[in-house]
């Protein structure tokens, strides 16, 4: 059964029950308010009835007054039925009955009056032998009883009957029993409690149809959230559950499903993103290895050849023998250092600790453009810095970046090409940079210049250029020092390389005061 269907069967249900719990109670009250108003008539009429009987004469047509031993019990009246009937109709309403009973149960003397004629038929109620119940009541303390008696024939009213004992006059002891129909009492509560049914039935139906609309608004965030489920299955997972707000239960339920959907999606993002970094990674690894191969396969072939023109040594010309061990060296220094790298690579990547001493980059800078201009004096090279800026890291490594990003002027630009090296401070970082004059790079070289074994020459020409790990090896070592390194085209040409290191704080600035001319402002060569 669905959520709907439940609900309108509890609304339901409780609208019935509370229907007819109000049902009842009216009825109830009703009820019993109509029969506190008959037992009020025939409270006020059974004074009128009592004075009545007391002025019957006792037999010998002596009246209650002339017996001065008071009146004698079960004594029988000297007048007939009809007398007395006409004797006690005097203040009762019409069509109520009178008797006048023993306690045994007998009718004294035909001391009785039909309640009611329809048709030509009178009616009394069927009253048991003996009343009990009695309670003393009223001024004189007679005992008195209420009960309620069906007809003595078949299609009469029911009647509300007083049942009294005479404590006085010459029916001392007898019962007078005094009762009224209760046909327009019923006949009030038969047509309450059609109406009743009716308005029960009305309200039940209108009940269950509000609800239904009641019930149809109130779920209708659910089926928002049931559409939403359905897109988001369909493969959208940017949808949300429309309606989220802390202060409703739906809307709380619509802000967890929401926070839920957002879990997902970005684990779906990360998973993306791990798998594409996989296929990155595993496409970077079979690049590594058919360029290392590459790089491998021609000083060894070299190697190779000279082996075997060594072999022919006796018939090759002496100058021969020390081309051949010439080329030896140089082919087997090439390996030598392409292993070196790798070697350095592959310990960077595992994250190896590196020195954590004092550097000052300043220093360190002159050191590499001295070098700079011993190995390359065809490309001049100068240093710009207005304050010493010290980094923490290893001095060995920090100099190799500096050593290969001028190496690499020299490989990718012709002689003539000016370097300047600028050393500055910026916020907590330590920035260097290192602008050329040359042919420069584009937006998308300057993206995939730090690639193992990347080169512009796509030809991979020896003549310029080397194993293409210089940059590879200067970003690795930069991002173990926690810093960064950047390429971009020149605002004038020529490319510009940027490393930013965490800086520590500033060192005396008389230290950078007196920068050796050659470094400070070598001018040319």
């Amino acid at each position: 059964m669905s959520l709907r269907a439940r609900l309108l069967l509890a609304l339901a249900a409780v609208a019935f029950v509370a229907l007819v719990v109000a049902d009842v109670a009216t009825y109830s009250e009703l009820k019993t308010f109509l029969y506190n108003q008959v037992d009020n008539s025939l409270e006020s009429s059974h004074g009128a009835i009592e004075a009545a009987l007391d002025g019957l004469s006792k037999p010998g047509g002596r009246s209650e007054s002339d017996n001065p031993e008071g009146p004698a019990p079960n004594a029988a009246t000297s007048v007939s039925g009809a007398a007395f009937c006409q004797s006690t109709a005097n203040g009762l309403a019409p069509g109520t009955f009178v008797e006048v009973r023993t306690a045994s149960g007998a009718v004294v003397d035909h001391d009785d009056c039909p309640a009611i004629e329809s048709g030509g038929v009178s009616y009394s109620p069927a009253l048991p032998r003996a009343i009990t119940g009695f309670v003393a009541t009223g001024p004189h303390h007679e005992p008195t009883t209420y009960l309620t008696a069906p007809s003595a024939k078949a299609g009469g009213p029911t009647f509300r009957v007083r049942v009294s004992k005479l404590t006085q006059g010459p029916l001392t002891g007898d019962e007078l029993v005094l009762a009224e129909p209760l046909g327009s009492t019923h006949n009030t509560l038969v047509r309450l409690l059609e109406i009743e049914l009716a308005v029960t039935a009305a309200a039940l139906v209108a009940a269950v149809l509000l609800g239904w609309w009641l019930v149809r608004l109130g779920l209708l965030p659910l089926r928002r959230v049931e559409m939403t489920a359905e897109t988001i299955a369909g493969g959208d997972l940017a949808h949300r559950v429309p309606g989220a707000d802390e202060r409703t239960e739906v809307g709380r339920v619509a802000l967890a499903l929401n926070y839920m959907l957002e879990s997902i999606q970005q684990a779906f993002v990360e998973r993306d993103q791990t798998e594409a970094q996989l296929r990155e990674s595993e496409e970077r690894l079979r690049r590594f290895v058919g360029d290392a191969s590459h790089e491998l396969r021609t000083p060894v072939a070299a190697v190779s050849a000279y082996a075997q023109l060594f072999e022919r040594v006796h018939s090759l010309p002496d100058g021969d023998l020390e081309r051949i061990m010439s080329g030896i060296r140089g082919e087997t220094a090439r390996m030598g250092h392409l292993v070196e790298d790798l070697l350095l690579l592959a310990r960077l990547d595992e994250g190896q600790p590196l020195a954590q001493d004092g550097v000052e980059l300043v220093d360190l800078l002159g050191g590499a453009l001295e070098t700079a201009r011993m190995v390359g004096p065809q490309w001049p090279v100068r240093l710009v810095a207005s304050e010493a800026v010290e980094v923490v890291g290893d001095s060995v490594r920090l100099r190799q970046v500096l050593d290969n990003l001028l190496g690499n002027v020299r490989s990718h630009t012709p002689p003539g090409t000016e370097t300047t090296v600028t050393v500055r401070r910026s916020g907590g970082e330590a920035v260097i940079d290192v602008a050329d004059e040359g042919p420069g790079i584009t937006e998308d070289q300057a993206t995939r210049v730090f690639e193992r074994f990347y080169r512009v020459d796509l030809s991979r020409a020896r003549t310029r250029g080397g194993a293409g790990l210089g940059l590879a090896i200067v970003a690795s070592i930069v991002q173990a020092h926690g810093g960064t390194v950047s390429a971009r085209p020149g605002d004038r040409g020529g490319a510009v390389f940027t490393v930013r290191l965490p800086a520590i704080l500033a060192v005396d600035e008389d230290s950078a005061a007196n920068l050796d001319s050659p470094v400070g402002n070598p001018g040319g060569a």
